[in-house]
């Protein structure tokens, strides 16, 4: 007896979107914000979300079937993980990255085919707004929502970077593409003998002042206004690029780590992390959907491998270069001038 296929994967990820949408509206509704208070029973919460009666029970009981709540004789509570990582008035709170993923990034990926037939993208610059990063940049609300989800992105791989990268050998360092701050505030936490700056377009910056001052290291973090395209990057020890180089095309790529190295001393280490590919190009899911996502997100950005990113260091100049895991999908390529 042979093992016959069955169609259980294949209905389960083409059917995603349905699980994928129902945690989506819990924390755009609030739902393990308000439990964070502690449970409740279906008519209170009912009310306190302003929830229609006919959906309501539905809603949350599948919430409780996805293992995202719980379900007592109290009434409804979150589950440890929902409760340390979805409640919006917790500093660990991860949806940011969520809530932006369903106002930008889930309509987005509804014309996935039709990116996938022009090469286009799909979201502001397909009405021919050009980069999707100009009218993020330009309106106040949005672009403190994208750099919050660029945090929650990130925050895993920053803190790994923070920790397993050999930071004894340096005193300074650059994240050139800082967004809130998040890498510099793990780095300079971790590592208190290092001082470092964020780099990034002068709207960033009073999200990122105010975020590296809330976790208690604006002493030795400070910001500097510019744009990595039209401007050398600041001279450190250590450059890093963290969830950077994929937004744009090859040219672009190659265009950043010359900057990179330029801006570095001999023995200086330039770090890109981001959800690197694996070589193969078989087993990194979420960094092929990172790529994906680039496509219907940025006229010419992609994901790339390891030995991809190695050999545009090298072709820059980085006389050694390599790949360590940090987290996750998340991985960084070191170059060392």
């Amino acid at each position: 007896m042979t093992d016959q296929p069955t169609p259980e994967s294949i209905m389960q990820v083409g059917m995603a979107f349905w699980p994928s949408k129902t945690l989506l509206s819990a924390v755009e509704i609030g739902v393990f914000t308000e439990l964070a208070q502690g449970p409740q029973p279906l008519p209170r919460l009912r009310t306190s979300l302003g929830l229609h009666p006919r959906g309501a029970r539905d809603f949350l009981d599948c919430l409780v079937a996805l293992g995202f709540l719980r379900r007592s004789e109290d009434g409804y509570s979150n589950t440890p993980a929902t409760d340390a990582f979805l409640d919006k008035q917790k500093p660990s709170y991860v949806g940011g990255l969520l809530e932006m993923a369903n106002h930008r990034l889930y309509g987005a990926w509804g014309d996935l085919t039709e990116a996938l037939r022009t090469g286009l993208p799909q979201n502001e610059a397909s009405a021919g707004e050009g980069s999707p990063f100009v009218p993020l940049y330009a309106d106040p609300a949005r672009l403190r929502q994208f750099l919050v989800a660029m945090t929650s992105i990130s925050r895993g791989s920053n803190m790994a970077l923070a920790a397993k990268f050999p930071w004894a050998k340096y005193k300074t360092f650059a994240d050139a593409g800082a967004a809130q701050g998040d890498l510099a505030v793990q780095i300079a936490r971790a590592n208190p003998h290092l001082s470092g700056a964020g780099f990034d377009l002068p709207e960033v910056g009073p999200i990122f002042e105010d975020y590296v001052r809330s976790h208690g290291v604006a002493d030795r973090v400070r910001f500097i206004a510019g744009n990595f395209f039209e401007q050398p990057l600041p001279e450190a020890d250590v450059i890093l690029m963290g969830h950077i180089l994929h937004d744009w095309g090859l040219d672009d790529k190659r265009t950043l780590i010359r900057k990179a190295y330029e801006a570095l001393p001999e023995g200086g280490s330039f770090v890109v992390s981001e959800s690197i590919i694996d070589d193969d190009r078989s087993t990194n899911a979420f960094g092929l959907m990172m790529s994906l996502n680039m496509l219907v997100e940025t006229p010419a950005g992609f994901d790339y491998t390891g030995a991809d990113c190695q050999r545009w260091m090298r072709e820059a100049g980085f006389r050694e270069t390599r790949v360590e895991h940090l987290t996750g999908p998340d991985s960084m390529v070191i170059g060392i001038r």
